[in-house]
């Protein structure tokens, strides 16, 4: 069938005898159209063509940890599934991020004396905030929680989600997947649940391999099961979703997505991922653990299934030449 392409600045138009369809861009995003190249028909794909696009917003990060979480503010802590209030009215005095996972070890190599911080854990005081990769550290008063006990899975009492773990009588942490800390005077903000946990996953994998020079992570549970293999190629995407996308509409966890707002564009980082959830997995999910380069974040079982469906639900919106590269799927997680 005949078709003729129009491209202008703001939107793409295409004409076949059949009928008219028009794609418009947001206000942010200009099109070149002298720089179109490679426009071709796919059988299976749909149209291909590669344009350069400009951005007028800016694309740099503003960490939602550092804006939400400041010292001298009085904050109420939530639970992101159901808004159930989890601690409120809490004074944060100090909010200091953990160092490395490794920093003990590291201490060795620094000081020519015995390690001054031996046997000595990072306890949070009651006014105090430790921000790690993943979670935060509170301490929870007794009048919360009753007899707290080590390894002891911290449960919303309204919806039941899984939303942290108690380390010691006097730390708690809660997985930033399943919090939301906003100041006491505002409003909770509602936030879809998917687009919650990819925002909060795409910050992490920013700031880590701007901080770290890691560009390889595995995401597992708490209970040690790697779920997913994730290989992080840029950060400086920009995505553009469109209303006609197809989304899977039996899972609750995605049913948001057919009520966001997809006039706009959104900041992006382009992954590799790998599911590890076969019995064949194993092997390949054990050589990224034993590879130092490789970071490791940890999440709630549940939350990680709920990252693996929503990416496996975007990568198949994606023509199937596009889909995959080698062994790995592709995907673009949005903040």
């Amino acid at each position: 069938m005949p078709m003729d392409v129009s491209i202008m600045p703001s939107s793409l138009q295409m004409k076949t005898p059949a009928g008219c369809t028009e794609v418009q861009l947001p206000a942010e995003v200009r099109l070149v159209p002298s720089s179109c190249r490679g426009l071709q028909y796919v059988a299976g794909d749909g149209l291909h063509l590669r344009l350069q696009a400009q951005a007028e917003f800016s694309t740099k990060l503003v960490s939602m940890f550092n804006q939400s979480l400041q010292a001298q503010e009085c904050c109420t802590f939530y639970c992101q599934s159901c808004g159930e209030v989890i601690i409120r009215d809490r004074k944060l005095l100090r909010v200091l991020p953990l160092p490395s996972e490794n920093w003990g070890a590291l201490v060795g190599e620094w000081c020519c004396h015995p390690d001054p911080f031996a046997n000595k854990p990072l306890h949070p005081r009651e006014n105090d905030c430790f921000i790690g990769d993943s979670f935060f550290l509170v301490k929870l008063r007794s009048d919360l929680w009753q007899e707290p006990k080590a390894n002891t899975k911290v449960i919303c009492k309204r919806c039941k989600v899984m939303l942290g773990e108690i380390m010691s009588s006097e730390t708690t942490k809660f997985y930033m997947t399943e919090i939301i800390i906003q100041q006491s005077e505002r409003s909770l903000p509602i936030i879809p649940r998917s687009q919650f946990v990819q925002s909060v996953i795409a910050q992490c994998l920013v700031e880590l391999s701007s901080a770290r020079s890691t560009f390889r992570f595995t995401i597992q549970g708490q209970d040690g099961k790697v779920y997913i293999l994730l290989w992080l190629l840029n950060s400086d995407s920009v995505v553009i979703e469109s209303l006609s996308s197809n989304h899977i509409k039996k899972f609750p966890l995605l049913e948001d997505t057919l009520k966001a707002d997809f006039s706009s564009a959104k900041n992006a980082v382009k992954v590799l991922y790998q599911p590890c959830i076969r019995s064949g997995d194993e092997k390949h999910a054990s050589s990224w653990e034993s590879d130092i380069s490789v970071h490791s974040l940890t999440l709630p079982a549940a939350t990680c299934l709920e990252l693996l469906l929503i990416l496996s639900r975007s990568n198949a919106t994606l023509p199937p030449s596009l889909r995959q590269m080698n062994s790995f799927q592709v995907r673009d997680i949005p903040y």
